[in-house]
This record gives structure tokens, sequence and C-alpha cells, in this order.
């Protein structure tokens, strides 16, 4: 196999809850994540020469050993001695630095790439072990699907799969950074936990409603206070009729759950007239699971 082509999904947080900081400054987790169908487009090749080449349709990202995708190669090809090179062609669709985990899916579907086209025999389990030194989103986007992640983010629960639903996605044209969210997120004297065994009950209900209903992001209030167009989409996305509207990770993006297409769509236009974003799209959730 010398060419290989995957996409690697996005993703979205149906429930994010924060129970504490650890010595080493990781924070004890409690998510449900789902995978969406909105995705970046890598093609890895084989090379003679020895070596990573990356490649990117995105200017002001880097392309060497500061890319997750870069260092995902890196960590197998060291490891398993490859002589060969490879050439890695990101085309990137997924908001960057948005809360959608698009980096550590890149670095997910590399992982899984290099083992394929190189047929080194690892499990998932095994490239899911792997993936941790990666970061802490990276061994669910081996997995897929909507699973309960707990601990830093690695220890992952498969969960009754989300009901079929439309997903309006939207990025405000602003940066967040993670570190400082949950810097800021460790200076408050209580916090408002979300309910994270409801949305679980949905999910085994298969009730869309309950699990809608059920949302909530611990870092919302945080990234809100410094970026109030976040709270503004999402009042949008509820008035246009989503179930229920919320920030993805540690933002800025927001996603919508909504029954009917076309009120998403009309969501998606609206956020767009009032430009309170210029990435809005509409997309479903993407069940199926990496074997």
């Amino acid at each position: 196999m010398d060419k290989l082509d995957l996409k690697a999904l996005g993703k979205i947080n149906l429930g994010l809850d924060v129970l504490g900081k650890r010595e080493n400054g990781y924070h004890d987790v409690r998510m449900v994540m789902q995978t969406v169908y909105l995705y970046d487009q890598i093609r890895i090749e084989k090379r003679k020469e020895p070596g990573i080449s990356l490649s990117t349709n995105l200017f002001y990202l880097p392309v060497n050993e500061n890319n997750l995708a870069y260092r995902a190669a890196s960590l197998l090809m060291e490891e398993f001695h490859i002589k060969e090179g490879v050439k890695i062609t990101l085309d990137k669709h997924i908001p960057v630095a948005a809360g959608m985990a698009g980096g550590s899916s890149n670095a997910a579907a590399v992982l899984f790439g290099i083992n394929r086209m190189f047929s080194l025999g690892l499990s998932q389990k095994d490239l899911m072990e792997r993936a941790v030194s990666l970061g802490a989103d990276v061994p669910y986007c081996i997995m897929r699907g909507t699973v309960l992640a707990e601990g830093i983010g690695e220890i992952l629960t498969p969960l009754p799969n989300m009901p079929k639903c439309h997903v309006l996605l939207s990025k405000p044209p602003i940066s967040v950074s993670t570190k400082l969210v949950y810097e800021k997120l460790d200076s408050y004297d209580s916090i408002e936990h979300p309910d994270i065994d409801g949305i679980i009950k949905g999910l085994k209900d298969g009730d869309i409603k309950k699990v809608a209903s059920s949302m909530g992001n611990v870092l919302e209030n945080v990234t809100i206070e410094e970026h109030p167009v976040i709270e503004e989409i999402k009042n949008v996305m509820r008035k246009e009729g989503a179930l229920n509207a919320m920030m993805s990770g540690s933002g800025p993006t927001v996603f919508g759950l909504f029954e009917d297409k076309k009120r998403a769509k009309k969501a998606a236009a609206r956020i767009k007239e009032l430009q309170l974003a210029k990435q809005a799209y509409v997309t479903g959730v993407h069940n199926a699971r990496r074997k």
C-alpha cells in the first residue's frame, strides 16, 4: 500500500464536567463525546527518502514536530524503525483551535494510517495506548462514536449511539486558549456541574430531547465572560428551533441540535446575516466506530 486517503472527523462535547485538578496540572474530567460528520481529509503516501514531509492548505499551521499529525507519524516510525519516508497532506475543514479536536483527530488518523500502511499489526487498544502521549483527546479520536470520557480524557467507555439529528456548527472569528480557560476555572470558588448522567440516560432511552435538555459545559461561563458572541450564537440557534445549543470543549465553536434540517439551515443563514460568524455548517452525528 503506497497511498492512503483518510477522513479525520471532528467532535463535539454533549457534556463536559471538570471534577478537579491533579498535582501535575492535568484536570480530571467527565465528558460525553460525539463524533460529527465534518472532517479533514488526510492523504499519506510512501516515499523512498526517509523522514516525514507534511503540507497543509492552511498557511499558518506548522508543518514540523509542532503539528500533532507529524508527531503521530514520528512516534510510530521511530518505534518500529521504519526506514522509508512518508508524505502527509492535510486538507483542513474542521475549524482550527475551536473545541472540535481537529488536531487530535488528524493525529488519530495518521496513527491509524501508518499502522495500516506499514502492516504494523497494532490493535485499536495498542494505538490508543500510544495516542495518550500526543494528547488527551487523541485516544477518543481513534475510537470515535458516542463515548464517556473520564480521567484526563483517556478512560473511555462506549455509550449507546446518539439518536439521529441535524447538528449546526458555528465558529465565531475568535481564538480561545484552552490553558487559560482551565486556569480561570480553577480560580472560581464554586461551579455548577452539568447533568452528565441525564445525557447518558437520554442516550440509553434513545431520547434526543432528554439528551439535549441535559447538555451542559462547565467551561462555558468562563469563555462566554470573555466572548459574549458565543451566548449570542446560542440564542439565535434556540430561537430558530434548536432543541438546545452549547459551546463545544473550551470553545469557541457553538453547536445546536435540530430535528428539522430546514430550521438548522435557516439558523445558519441567520448567524451569517447577523455577522456573528462566517463559519456555519449543517451536518449530522457519526456513530460508526473504527475497527
